[in-house]
């Protein structure tokens, strides 16, 4: 206006003072509660810490930001130790202290039994590790999301990279004993070509926590099979403690490894040299972003490290993105009511952290692209920054072709003796 002068000093003043302004409201401002049920303790511990992270850092950017729908996120956590029977009270706990929405994993076991239980209370469940089909497939309901992929799309594009190689190859499976390792193992199967299990054999070790003389028995019949392949279908410190008796019984010198699900976190806990060479695949890893290009991911990989010292796994990344997604739902539905959410996420597709993602209506499986990597020389990790550059990118098969059909899907729920419809 004519006559009115403002100054730089001034105008940075104003700029704080409202800054300031709208920090305060949105503090002042009641809370949206968000339920983190993952393992602290266990087994799978350095997934579910990686989840928490992510989940923290996520719910800090957004508070800066304004919050969502004008009110402040809160993190509510509960340890599920990955029992479900914890999982199913943590949900009831959550439930009774207000939460909006509850998510986590680390086990299909967990997630499905907390899935379930947080549908008693008309609540959506994020599953972040829940790798199991039956958790989008034969336990799929209307309050279950998926985040990451599932066994049919790991294997997949598994067998999309190995299948050439493979040929004339002996295959020997050892499986965790419970609805992740029996979905993996039957998925990989189907695409290798080895449903055969006279010319395939395999044996199942016991979940949870099993011990070293049930992994040394496995190894040990897997040495006498003369299999070429070991498929260890194993997760968490599981795998590395498998993984680590492999070496000492030289077993990595006489067969190829294939880990179904590979994580930053379970590269870690095995060691750069135990775990040399070792295929699997990821739904994500911190490399993903500058490989591809894909700016979203980019930032993430860099404010986590900023923040933790320390590469995002793809635990980490699934439970950030779940709370954006959270935020997204709430905001274009403008509201916080259950059956408002879910219409939101129903079909929605994103770009956040990689390509395109999208959350399929009628199982509510995210579908993404599935990468398969290949652990890096253990000398190339040791002189890598942070000492965590432990994977190579080698193939990326894209989401529409890695996940099951809505008609193969149909089919399994026939099977299983449930509706063809969520409910």
């Amino acid at each position: 206006m004519p006559g009115k002068k403002y100054y730089p000093g001034k105008m940075i003043h104003l700029l704080l003072a409202g800054i300031f302004f709208l920090s305060a409201a949105v503090q002042a401002a009641e809370s949206v509660k968000l339920g983190l049920n993952y393992p602290s303790t266990g087994r799978y511990k350095q997934q579910g810490l990686a989840q928490a992270r992510g989940a923290l850092m996520a719910v800090d950017e957004i508070n800066t930001s304004g919050g969502v729908l004008g009110r402040p996120l809160e993190l509510l956590t509960a340890n599920s130790a990955s029992k479900p029977d914890k999982s199913v009270e943590n949900v009831k706990e959550l439930a009774a202290q207000g939460v909006s929405m509850l998510f986590g994993g680390s086990s299909s076991a967990v997630a499905i039994a907390a899935g379930k239980e947080a549908a008693r209370h008309n609540l959506i469940y994020f599953g972040t590790l829940t790798y199991a089909n039956e958790t989008t497939g034969s336990e799929g309901h209307r309050h279950m999301f998926r985040e990451t992929y599932n066994a049919h799309m790991a294997a997949k594009a598994l067998a999309a990279y190995l299948n050439d190689s493979l040929q004339g190859k002996k295959l020997f499976y050892i499986t965790a004993d419970y609805s992740w390792g029996w979905s993996t193992e039957k998925s990989l199967r189907e695409f290798t070509g080895t449903q055969d299990t006279a010319a395939h054999p395999g044996v199942t070790t016991t979940y949870p926590r099993p011990r070293d003389a049930d992994f040394r028995s496995a190894l040990q019949q897997a040495r006498d099979s003369g299999a070429d392949v070991l498929m260890l279908v194993q997760f968490g410190d599981d795998m590395a403690m498998a993984l680590k008796l492999a070496h000492s019984m030289d077993l990595k010198d006489k067969m190829t490894i294939i880990v179904p699900n590979l994580t930053l976190g379970m590269a870690k806990s095995a060691g750069a040299g135990i775990l040399e060479n070792v295929i699997g695949a990821a739904p994500w890893t911190w490399k993903v972003p500058y490989q591809y290009d894909f700016a979203g991911g980019k930032k993430f990989v860099e404010d986590f490290v900023g923040r933790y010292q320390t590469y995002p796994s793809s635990s980490a990344a699934s439970a950030y993105s779940i709370v954006y997604q959270f935020k997204d739902a709430a905001e274009r539905s403008g509201s916080l009511d259950t059956e408002k959410l879910i219409s939101a996420l129903e079909n929605h597709s994103y770009v956040h952290l990689k390509d395109q993602q999208t959350w399929r209506a009628f199982d509510h499986q995210n579908v993404q692209s599935v990468y398969v990597v290949k652990t890096r020389p253990r000398n190339d990790v040791l002189v890598s920054e942070l000492r965590e550059d432990f994977f190579d990118i080698l193939l990326q098969l894209p989401g529409d072709e890695a996940a099951l059909t809505e008609a193969e899907w149909q089919a399994v729920r026939k099977a299983a003796g449930k509706p063809l419809q969520l409910e």
